[in-house]
């Protein structure tokens, strides 16, 4: 059973025992009864730890709230599930949620209701590779067992897309894996798995994990020569960035492709409560940042440019306050 629907039976149970009145119960009045879930991503995954850190800052630092991080599928999964209700806050990458508002790619026909509290930090992708593989640049995944991401992830989507611009079709040129991080990193620990692509903020749990498991074993594969395709296609959203060597304690920095990332919520949020959502990332920065050094990467100033997702009213204020 669904979270929420499970939330919504204890509240008609309690309502037909009439132990109190409801102007007496705790969160009356607040919206949901006050509570929160958040849907984040995989468990190793960065979206993951800061969505139990935002989850903590809301219960401390919002009145009547208590809020709850939830592991998911992430960016796909986590707005399909914001738009029906089962969830109240959702992390994703910007490119999902552009198809989701638009109604494109996963979501061909059916756009979803959502806004933005913020956008936040920037995810990179990752091209991990088993040495033993024989796989030294991007062609040499022809034929290999490559793990894209959970099935309706970001990840898997610019996986995907990644693959397309490099000349390899996702769904015939490799065999595709579908796999969660902590199960993919499992595969290539034990050889089932040739390569991965995951996209996730700096460093990344599991790929650290990873990458310290069996020194020596792993590479990671540079993808600045697909960001021109990538963006002829599908425009600005994608961007070139670095992963640094201090990241993963690499010989040198790798180039890669970047996509920002976004908070989304329901438009029937109270505008009260999204201005304190918002608040709070940036009021309690610093504590967030400790769960993560994404975390200390939000800038305020950026924030509220989620276009094409507009912003919910209550977001717009706190930012338009100063």
């Amino acid at each position: 059973m669904k979270i929420r629907n499970l939330a919504l039976v204890l509240v008609a149970v309690l309502a037909v025992a009439g132990c109190a009145n409801s102007s007496q119960r705790p969160g009356a009045g607040l919206w949901h009864g006050g509570r929160l879930f958040i849907a984040t991503g995989n468990t190793t995954g960065v979206f993951y730890s800061l969505g139990g850190g935002y989850a903590d800052l809301i219960t401390k630092h919002v009145p009547g709230y208590e809020a709850r991080a939830e592991a998911t599928g992430a960016s796909g999964e986590n707005i399909q599930r914001v738009a029906t209700g089962d969830m109240d806050i959702a992390l994703t990458l910007a490119d999902t949620a552009a198809d989701a508002y638009a109604g494109k790619g996963a979501f061909d026909g059916k756009p979803q209701k959502v806004v933005a509290l913020a956008r936040i930090y920037k995810s990179y992708t990752h091209l991990v590779v088993r040495k033993a593989a024989g796989i030294t640049k991007f062609s040499d995944l022809r034929g290999k067992r490559v793990s894209t991401g959970s099935l309706g992830s970001g990840a898997d989507v610019l996986a995907g897309r990644i693959l397309s611009a490099g000349g390899l079709n996702p769904d015939a040129d490799v065999v595709r894996q579908r796999l969660s991080l902590p199960e993919t990193t499992k595969g290539m620990q034990n050889g089932t798995t040739d390569a991965l692509f995951f996209t996730g903020g700096l460093p990344t749990p599991g790929i650290a994990d990873l990458l310290s498991s069996q020194p020596n074993a792993f590479a990671i594969l540079p993808l600045n020569s697909l960001l021109q395709p990538l963006t002829a296609k599908y425009g600005a959203v994608y961007l070139g960035a670095k992963i640094p060597k201090s990241a993963y304690n690499t010989a040198a920095d790798i180039d890669t492709i970047a996509v920002g990332n976004f908070i989304v919520v329901s438009p029937d949020m109270p505008e009260q409560l999204a201005h304190d959502l918002a608040k709070v990332l940036f009021e309690y920065q610093q504590e967030l940042s400790r769960v993560h050094p994404e975390g200390g990467n939000f800038d305020k100033g950026a924030a509220p440019q989620t276009e094409p997702i507009p912003l919910h009213p209550g977001a717009a204020r706190y930012y338009s306050s100063g």
